[in-house]
């Protein structure tokens, strides 16, 4: 449940229980673990993340995710203070309300991402050089380029003179990040479990880290507290009440998180429904996910079905769309046994192209024009019997 907010807090413990714990007055808890699940080799650092629970009265359901706030790396804040010149000991005020040390404030309160407007103004009325005067008004016209960050901007406003208090003062606050859960609690108890993918790119000779991702992959040790709070599901992305519905799952890479907290649930509680995972990623050596949970549920006849689509390793790649299309008529045949069909992941390609591959099948199979077969798509949705966890 969630709280107004203002449930009082003493000591980090919660005097009303699970209640105060909100984005507003997130739990302080500790990191079990964050262990690596991809192999030797592989291009990605995907890691499964554990944190303790013990104690906070907190429970969430699958299907829910949990809101991480992140801390900014210290190099960068200090790359930050060095190009402002100034003091990494000055008390400024946050845009939380917060009063910190500037260090503490750009590490935890501030958003480094995206400059903002007012940064970009402040800026234009404080720099010298009509060159840099001129590729500030650009990025103020135009926008800045993906990955273009708060250092960016101070490195092209050069010679610019701005206090610490006025930089702060740009800054948007660093927002919570949220994140599939992918454990059920009645498999894993007092605990929350996450399939986490860092995130790193170079730009301009420059590496630049996803703020949460770096953190949970990089930062933190074992033992280690962040602050976090439950949100919860509300579009009936979570298993069927009853337990006896097929359900079909489609959750390549970190996409494949709540699905482990889905089969986790069917298996704790003894459903009788058939489960169907689609899973890819980009080599099967290196990148298949939660490889041996999985093979376990097929040993015990948890999972009906594991279909995988591994891009990098053949000549042609295939994505899992592919294997739907390859397995359209058994997949109708769930869908007419009323089947759930889910799809977890990477919003702009892979969703777009899982829909479109849906109705494909639902029209071929059912022998049904595209009309019909979106609207039989559409009916699906509005059952709750289609539903999506996309980013």
């Amino acid at each position: 449940p969630s709280s107004n907010g203002n449930g009082a807090a003493t000591n980090g413990v919660s005097t009303n229980g699970a209640a105060a714990w909100s984005r507003k007055n997130p739990y302080s808890a500790n990191l079990i673990e964050s262990r690596p699940l991809n192999q030797e080799g592989s291009a990605k650092d995907t890691r499964h993340v554990a944190i303790d629970l013990v104690g906070s009265g907190i429970k969430y359901e699958v299907g829910d995710a949990l809101g991480i706030y992140p801390t900014n790396c210290g190099d960068l804040c200090t790359q930050i203070i060095d190009r402002l010149a100034a003091d990494s000991h000055v008390k400024v005020a946050t845009p939380q309300g917060n009063t910190k040390p500037l260090l503490e404030a750009l590490q935890e309160d501030c958003c480094l991402k995206d400059p903002s407007d007012e940064l970009l103004e402040l800026l234009v009325g404080r720099t010298p050089n009509t060159d840099a005067q001129a590729t500030l008004n650009h990025l103020l016209a135009e926008g800045v380029p993906e990955g273009f960050d708060v250092l960016d901007v101070l490195e092209v406003a050069g010679e610019s003179t701005i206090t610490a208090t006025e930089f702060i003062e740009c800054l948007d606050p660093l927002n919570p990040r949220l994140y599939s859960i992918a454990s059920s609690m009645k498999a894993v108890g007092d605990q929350v479990h996450l399939t986490v993918g860092k995130v790193t790119y170079e730009r301009e000779g420059r590496v630049r880290k996803g703020v949460a991702s770096t953190m949970l992959t990089d930062r933190l040790e074992s033992g280690a507290s962040l602050r976090i709070f439950t949100h919860a599901n509300h579009t009936g992305f979570t298993v069927p009440t009853d337990s006896s519905v097929p359900i079909i799952m489609v959750g390549p890479g970190t996409g494949i998180a709540p699905f482990v907290a889905f089969l986790q649930e069917r298996v704790a509680t003894d459903s009788k429904g058939k489960n169907w995972l689609l899973f890819g990623d980009q080599h099967e050596a290196y990148d298949f996910l939660y490889e041996e949970q999985l093979q376990g549920y097929i040993e015990s006849g948890s999972l009906q079905r594991l279909d995988t689509a591994f891009s990098r390793d053949g000549d042609k790649k295939v994505y899992v769309q592919d294997r739907m299309r390859e397995n359209g008529a058994e997949l109708f045949q769930w869908l007419t046994e009323g089947a759930h069909f889910y799809v977890c992941g990477d919003a702009s390609r892979m969703a777009a192209d899982v829909d479109r591959t849906l109705k494909q099948i639902v029209a071929e199979h059912g022998n049904m024009s595209e009309e019909q077969a979106d609207q039989y798509v559409a009916n699906l949705s509005k059952a709750k019997r289609y539903v999506r966890d996309v980013y």
